[in-house]
């Protein structure tokens, strides 16, 4: 039975099938009033007596009904009509079925038991036995449906009530034929059915947000089709509507009293169907409409004032009326009180490529051959549904060398249809300040943090926080996981804006991002002061060979990003010797890969506030002190032969300094001491550094990596308000009381021959509100210390190549533990019992010999790993408790000859176990679901019969891995 009817057109809505002395004149015709009342059509046999020629009409009155309602009462298999009715409904595959059980019990029509089972037996005498198992069949079918039952209702006015709202909501979710082809238009409807909520009788207003283009009223057309006939006054505003009034008042303003009469009697005559119908005052709409149950769907409209002219309040509607607002205004919904609102996404990446094919293809699936050109321009038009579309019907019918032509014009253009429809939304931007704003996302800013953004604009004028807010609020961007994300489509419109502005003289545009008009301008030197930002794709380019005086003539540029860490080996940007002016007036620099020792002499960094320079030829920075005041972010990583860094005590702002892999770095200065506002330091793999200031407190400091700082000996004891703290592979002897630690990570360097007594050095920093501590490569230690049950926020523990561990504190459980992982630990012989709370369990390469029974107490445990555990022997897993897990590795366990997979403890698993013969036992899992997918590994387990699994029928598994060279020969399933 289908759970969706298709989208062809019905007759009628619902066909509702009675044992007509049951209920023809209490239930059924109560029923039909309230389907009445809700403008539902349904099948009425007008009381006529029925005959065997009535049968064809009401056979082809199921059929043509979208909804089968099927009233089981007492007598309703008396009547081989009702079960000629019922068999039909059945045998109609595209049918809604909806089951109700009248004064019956549902069991007695599943099972034709008791009353209901009697007077079938007696109906049943007069037909065949085929007839008989028929409509025995299509009663079980239907009984087992989901559907009402009166014993459960205390109000029969109630149950009908709610039976109809049912039938409703079904309807509602029945795609309209005009969109079947629109991909994805199911889900948007059945979303918004919940935010309208029919059933209630409440005035609600809901809003449908998003960005141009993502099929905003597409949306709402499909709604008004499928919705309409369900209110008894119904209309669908747009902007064509508006601007016809627009145009008799053309020189009023959209508040003048006259203009808002206009439209509220345009609207009236209209949705009441009585032309040039004339008011006095702005009440009569609301008096006119305040008993009717309305339908208004306004789309695309950007006037407030318009908009609350027209549905300004609640008030003016009756009851069950929806008002629904289209917008890729947030605000303009907000102003209006809706709080009710669906934000349209773009369509996942199945659902674009199939909007793809239907608009090229006239199908779900590409053509043959065309399957890699479909992803690449579903690509270039960024899953938006308006590009998919005017994409698809352009090259609907062309050739596979068309599609590529259009792919390389989609590199750096934008269709004209698009940017049409695109452009409203930048046109329809509020200041010149916020289009300012987008122009610099589109150019240089997308896909970068807020906080930087509004960092490096902070002295614009620009007000950047209430413009970011506004593109927000407009759908131009969008805000996830603190970074600013503008459409793709968006941003090719943007940069081509800007194009506009000087389209000969690139040197003459705010921005410049086209690689080949950058390298003209750079080798050229024929930049201008009306250059405000640079970036600079490489990745089309060979080579650049950079003017000395390149940059001269840009005095104002302030952001410049140069990504040279594409150049392939045969590609490079050559500077010239006399290179030696930078742009004062930068705010952002990030130029990987800079191939110069040293900073040109006469930079001047003090606007500076991101500098990124990773990779760089750089030997220092500049000479002497700088006013750094608002630098917020230094980036060196990389920069093998950086041996200093300048004199930072007046980076009073700075806030992150990466130094990682700066392997020249012998040691920080020491005014670092007036960074206090530094919350991140990376010193990550800084093989020379050796020494660190200290006497000082960075309050602020929260992330310290040292991680490889193998020439480190002491800890830097500059801050103690560090949460976050790494120091694998270094050779420090003595660590501080830090109390608001939440990660830790250490490790031992290895070449170095001193041992710590065991715990001790780093206890200290065992604080309570640990919740991930990473141990790796401690030779020392041998136990871990009962002080551990104090971590009871800990979410993560992993203790790796601890090759001396032996003990774990017992009679403890971890309560936050999600991951567990002792890898390495060779010594570990029993099973970690610390926490049954965690999901994931790592015991590769320890010296566990048996997975106990208890195990089944993990409940949460999704995962388990115990390759190369040479000495395990016993595995007492009961799968049929542990729901979740899904993947089990048991690889390389030479040893293991003891699988019990229903985890019942055996008196002979340990010592006797090398005298067992090998079995994989799955005796007793009775309660295991057979739906459970698992991952079993047992590759290199010579010693377990691959046999003694694939024979097991009680288990559907993802896959299994045994060793072996070929397929065995009991396997059954095999391919030619």
């Amino acid at each position: 039975m289908a759970s969706s009817s298709s989208s062809r057109n019905w007759l009628y809505d619902v066909f509702l099938s009675f044992r007509g002395g049951d209920v023809r004149v209490t239930f059924r015709s109560h029923f039909l009033k309230e389907l009445d009342r809700k403008l539902i059509t349904a099948f009425r046999d007008n009381e006529i007596e029925r005959s065997h020629s009535l049968w064809p009409d009401l056979e082809q009155a199921i059929k043509e009904s979208r909804i089968a309602v099927v009233l089981f009462s007492k007598n309703y298999a008396s009547s081989s009509w009702c079960l000629n009715e019922l068999l039909e409904i059945v045998n109609c595959n595209d049918k809604v079925v909806i089951p109700v059980f009248y004064g019956v019990d549902p069991s007695q029509v599943r099972h034709q038991i008791g009353d209901f089972g009697s007077i079938f037996e007696k109906t049943c005498r007069r037909h065949s036995e085929e007839v008989k198992n028929q409509w025995k069949k299509a009663l079980n079918d239907v009984a087992n449906m989901l559907g009402f039952d009166s014993a459960t209702w205390n109000d029969e006015a109630k149950m009908i009530e709610e039976i109809a709202n049912d039938v409703l909501g079904k309807l509602l979710l029945t795609t309209p034929k005009d969109f079947e082809n629109f991909v994805g238009i199911e889900d948007h409807i059945a979303n918004m059915s919940v935010l309208l909520k029919l059933e209630s009788e409440e005035v609600r207003m809901v809003g449908i947000w998003g960005s141009s283009g993502i099929g905003k009223t597409t949306i709402a057309r499909a709604l008004f089709n499928q919705l309409s006939r369900n209110f008894q006054v119904n209309k669908f505003i747009d902007r064509a509507f508006v601007y016809k009034s627009r145009e008799i008042y053309s020189s009023a303003n959209p508040d003048d009293h006259n203009m808002k009469l206009h439209l509220q009697e345009k609207l009236l005559s209209e949705i009441l169907r009585m032309p040039d119908i004339k008011i006095d005052h702005l009440g009569v709409l609301g008096e006119r409409l305040q008993h009717q149950k309305v339908l208004i769907i306004v789309d695309d409209l950007d006037d407030q004032v318009i908009l609350d002219c027209l549905v300004g309040q609640t008030q003016w509607f009756g009851s069950g009326s929806r008002i629904i607002v289209v917008t890729n205004d947030m605000q303009f919904l907000r102003a209006h009180g809706i709080d009710h609102i669906y934000e349209v996404s773009l369509p996942t990446e199945e659902h674009a490529l199939e909007m793809l094919c239907q608009s090229a293809f006239r199908k779900k699936s590409p053509s043959e051959g065309f399957e890699m050109l479909v992803v690449q321009v579903a690509r270039h038009a960024g899953s938006l549904p308006l590009g998919l579309n005017v994409l698809g019907s352009y090259l609907r019918g062309r050739d596979k060398e068309d599609w590529m032509d259009m792919l390389t014009r989609l590199q750096n253009s934008l269709d004209n249809k698009i940017e049409k429809i695109l452009r409203i939304s930048y046109d329809g931007l509020g200041s010149a300040e916020d289009q300012a704003i987008f122009r610099h996302i589109a150019c240089i800013f997308n896909h970068m943090e807020v906080t930087t953004i509004k960092s490096l604009l902070a002295d614009s004028n620009l007000g950047v926080k209430i413009g970011l807010k506004n593109l927000v609020d407009k759908s131009i961007i969008h805000v996830k996981r603190g970074h600013v994300e503008m459409h793709l489509l968006l941003q090719k419109m943007g940069r081509k804006i800007v194009r506009t502005q000087s389209i000969d003289k690139p040197g003459k545009r705010e921005f410049l991002v086209d690689p080949n008009d950058i390298c003209d301008v750079l080798s050229e030197g024929i930049g201008t002061q009306k250059v405000l930002g640079i970036s600079l794709d490489t990745r089309n380019i060979d080579e650049l060979h950079v003017h000395k005086s390149a940059f001269k003539g840009m005095r104002n540029l302030r952001f410049l990003e140069i990504d040279s860490k594409n150049f392939g080996e045969a590609g490079r940007l050559y500077l010239p010797e006399s290179f030696d002016y930078l742009p004062p007036k930068l705010k952002l620099l990030c130029w990987p890969k800079f191939p110069m020792r040293c900073m040109p002499s006469n930079f001047r960094p003090e606007n500076l506030v991101t500098l990124k320079m990773p990779n760089s030829k750089l030997h220092k920075l500049w000479e002497g002190v700088a006013s750094l005041t608002c630098l917020k972010e230094m980036n060196m990583v990389g920069s093998s032969n950086l041996k200093e860094i300048p004199d930072l005590s007046m980076a009073t702002n700075l806030e992150t300094l990466n130094l990682g892999f700066c392997k020249s770095l012998v040691e920080l200065p020491s005014s670092i001491r007036n960074l206090n506002k530094l919350l991140k330091l990376d010193m990550e793999f800084c093989q020379s550094l050796e020494i660190l200031p200290t006497g000082f407190n960075l309050k602020s400091l929260d992330h310290l990596n040292f991680r490889y700082c193998s020439e480190l000996r002491t800890f830097p004891e500059f801050s103690t308000n560090i949460s976050i703290l790494m120091l694998f592979g270094t050779n420090i002897e003595e660590f501080p009381n830090l109390e608001n630690l939440v990660e830790l990570s250490i490790s031992k360097e290895e070449s170095d021959g001193k041992q710590w007594d065991g715990v001790k050095p780093f206890l200290a920093m065992l604080s309570p509100t640990l919740t991930s501590l990473k141990l790796e490569n401690i030779p020392s230690l041998v136990e871990l210390p009962s002080s551990f049950q104090n971590l009871n926020q800990l979410k993560e523990l992993s203790i790796t190549y601890c090759r001396n561990l032996e003990t774990l504190p017992t009679g403890i459980n971890l309560e936050s533990l999600d991951y567990l992982c002792f890898k390495g630990c060779s010594q570990l012989r029993s099973f970690p019992e610390i926490s049954t709370n965690v999901s994931r369990l790592e015991l590769e390469e320890t010296g566990i010999k048996e997975v106990p029974w208890q195990i089944e107490n993990f409940f949460n445990l999704t995962k388990l790993t115990m390759r190369g555990c040479s000495e395990l022997k016993c595995v007492s897993l009961n799968i049929s408790k542990l729901k979740p897990l899904w993947e089990v590795d048991f690889s390389d366990c030479a040893a293991l000859t003891v699988v019990n997979l229903s985890g019942y403890p055996s008196d002979t698993l340990s010592e006797e176990a090398d005298s067992l013969d090998p079995v994989l036992d799955f005796r007793g899992c009775f309660s295991l679901d057979p739906e459970t997918v698992l991952h079993l590994d047992f590759r290199d387990c010579f010693n377990l019969d691959p046999e003694t699994v694939l024979q097991q029928e009680s288990f559907s598994f993802k896959y299994m891995l045994f060793p072996g060279e070929q397929v065995p020969s009991y396997f059954t399933y095999r391919t030619t």
